[in-house]
């Protein structure tokens, strides 16, 4: 899992090089459990500050909102119930940003909220127009504060959590850095902190299931966040939100928590962050049923899909629209944008790429799915 004596600190140094850092704030450091704890929003605030005098752009992905709404709706517990824990976002929102507003301003600082929901993520448009939002925002000096946006998100729309939200916003505004300040301390194996993870499936070894009580996220799913930032160039740093200066300590490099050295290449470019924007972000529209000679070619050579080896469609979906690709056993083996709606995809199914304007009246291009479009999530065995 970690270098052998290794403490990760490569990873760490490129944390405390980089310009911009992604915060994520989990309900535990700011909230009693049903009430907002503005001491520890100030505390946090303070060291955000410290840091944008230092140079640094900061995104801040807070928690919060339903357990700091408990007590303005005459709750003594987490709701269970997604209505109740809606209204008590909606309540609760507003004094988490008042919290973050004014705690920002004794900073001189101007903070800006901005709500997400996983339709701003799967729309190609829509995750655009939120990188806009954030690059105008952090270029002129104020510190967007990022939620999901619960008082609207069901649960068939949720992104899930913050933890997998503030991953996907490193990806939103190419950040360097994600730190996680979190009511755990580190990744532990037994009561040791694990310094620093190279092998994510190692790490879920240790993983057992459970939250804080007051979040909706894990252990897991800040694996899975530190996948996913890693895959975006983001090194991921998770350490105990309180713990005094863990946030200032972990973005100087300093050896503090876990640090996840999972960054590689990707994300530094157009086509990678494209092809993690479909993995991670894009929402499958339906799906296309490919033969074996198809999924081979796909899972071993990195081919493109053609006409000839879709033997099925399934669901009503646009052209341009992500959709989801399987094999005959129904393996999801990729995903990736369709260069053909579903009614185009089925009439053409099996044809060879010469027959598609015979049978169309018409040709936008030879694949279905072009290679550049297409993440492949199953490789072949042996490959």
């Amino acid at each position: 899992m970690t270098r052998a004596g290794g403490d990760g600190s490569g990873a760490r140094g490129g944390v405390a090089r980089c310009e911009r850092l992604v915060v994520k704030i989990g309900s535990a450091v700011v909230t009693d459990g049903t009430s907002l704890d503005a001491a520890h929003v100030g505390r946090i605030a303070g060291e955000v500050a410290v840091l944008i005098k230092a140079g640094r752009q900061v995104v801040i992905v807070s928690s919060g909102a339903v357990a700091s709404g408990c007590e303005g709706m005459g709750l003594k517990t987490m709701p269970r119930k997604i209505a109740e824990r809606q209204a008590a976002a909606a309540v609760g929102q507003s004094l988490l940003m008042r919290a973050w507003s004014s705690a920002l301003a004794r900073r001189k600082l101007v903070g800006a909220q901005v709500l997400l929901t996983d339709d701003d993520m799967h729309d190609r448009a829509r995750f655009l127009n939120a990188r806009r939002t954030l690059e105008t925002l952090l270029a002129r000096g104020i510190v967007p504060i990022v939620n999901e946006n619960d008082s609207v998100a069901f649960d068939e729309i949720k992104l899930g959590d913050n933890d997998r939200l503030s991953a996907l916003v490193c990806g939103l505004v190419g950040a360097g850095g994600l730190v996680m300040l979190s009511s755990a301390p580190g990744l532990m194996d037994k009561r040791r902190i694990v310094p620093c993870v190279t092998d994510i499936e190692a790490a879920r070894a240790l993983v057992r299931p459970g939250t804080s009580g007051v979040g909706t996220g894990g252990m897991g799913t800040k694996l899975e966040a530190a996948q996913i930032a890693g895959e975006h160039g983001t090194t991921t740093v998770l350490v105990s939100g309180h713990e005094q200066d863990a946030l200032t300590r972990a973005a100087r490099g300093e050896v503090i928590g876990t640090v996840f050295d999972l960054a590689g290449r990707a994300g530094r470019n157009q086509r990678a962050a494209r092809k993690s924007w479909i993995r991670h972000a894009a929402r499958g529209r339906g799906r296309v049923v490919v033969d074996d000679g198809a999924a081979r070619a796909l899972t071993a050579r990195g081919a493109s899909l053609l006409p000839k080896g879709v033997v099925g469609v399934e669901g009503s979906f646009a052209m341009g629209a992500v959709i989801d690709v399987v094999d005959p056993h129904g393996t999801r083996i990729g995903r990736g944008i369709a260069g053909y709606a579903s009614d185009e995809i089925d009439k053409i199914r099996g044809c060879k790429t010469t027959e598609i304007r015979r049978v169309l009246g018409y040709a936008y291009c030879d694949e279905v799915i072009h290679r550049n479009d297409l993440v492949v999530t199953k490789k072949e065995s042996g490959s």
